[in-house]
């Protein structure tokens, strides 16, 4: 097998630059990437109205070995979603308040759904893991799993907790090499399927380390947590919009920095008083400004 290219981009960039007859083949591929990823090279060459000779030598074209080849990479290329292909015919149509209306059910439907995963006592026992941890290590790889272990450190801030985020592969591999029984690493992942990520909290695992995880239920990352905050994210075909499970790991940070902050009740109101008094004394403003937003 070749090395794995995106035979769906590469298609679109040569076609040009190819006979007539392969041009046709392109286009009859394009039209329908899920057909042309099953049919026969007969059937691809009756689609495209040539000769089973002019696909063979598309294959090659495309940087394949034979038709066999290029025929898988179409079809890993096909099961990444449809929805990929198809997503100007998902936007909505109407004036932006209606796209408003989409992005908020979105992120309505997210959290209505994981709200019912919350169980309490759970994130009772994460809490006191991050209250009596030596060191607090959050890792996060990609977009909202970034900000979210960002986010982490922020809100472990304000409750004196000491944090650290590392988002680098390398760096998280280094950092779960010094790690010991006496710190809690805290990750975050939509997917729980990160094979970086995954590789180090097995280093960190391995010297003992106390692994609280908000990922997806099921996932390789969920089965290796000593304590699982379990999310479920729901992605629609409108591909356009920003991913809604960012909201369901917001919530579950949210409820687990509350769990802390109640699991040391007397500490915390005095770091948040002492928050609260340094910052209105710097910035002015009302009682009910956010604590350092």
């Amino acid at each position: 097998m070749s090395q794995a290219f995106d035979i769906v981009s590469r298609i679109t960039e040569r076609s040009g630059q190819l006979r007539l007859a392969e041009q046709k083949v392109a286009e009859a591929i394009l039209e329908d990437l899920s057909t042309a990823a099953s049919a026969s090279i007969g059937e691809l060459a009756q689609k495209a109205g040539v000769s089973i000779a002019s696909v063979t030598r598309f294959a090659k074209a495309m940087g394949c070995r034979d038709v066999r080849e290029f025929k898988f990479m179409l079809a890993q290329a096909v099961a990444v979603g449809q929805r990929f292909f198809d997503g100007v015919k998902t936007i909505p149509s109407g004036q932006p308040p209606e796209l408003v209306d989409v992005v908020y059910n979105d992120i309505r439907a997210v959290l209505e759904v994981n709200h019912a995963l919350i169980q309490p006592e759970i994130f009772q026992r994460a809490a006191v893991l991050l209250r009596d941890a030596r060191m607090i290590y959050c890792f996060g790889m990609g977009g909202g799993s970034t900000m979210m272990s960002d986010e982490a450190r922020h809100r472990m801030a304000r409750l004196g907790r000491p944090a650290a985020t590392y988002h680098d592969a390398l760096l998280q591999r280094m950092v779960a090499a010094t790690l010991d029984k006496n710190d809690v690493l805290l990750v975050f992942s939509t997917t729980g399927n990160v094979p970086e990520l995954l590789a180090n909290c097995e280093v960190a695992k391995e010297y003992g380390v106390q692994l609280v995880a908000i990922t997806a239920l099921g996932s390789p990352l969920a089965g290796m947590a000593d304590v699982l905050l379990p999310i479920k994210t729901l992605e629609t075909d409108f591909i356009f919009k920003p991913s809604s499970s960012r909201y369901a790991m917001m919530m579950a940070l949210d409820m687990l920095m509350l769990e802390l902050a109640l699991s040391q009740k007397e500490r915390s109101q005095e770091l948040l008083r002492r928050l609260k008094y340094v910052l209105d004394t710097h910035r002015g403003g009302n009682d009910r400004q956010p604590l350092g937003d």
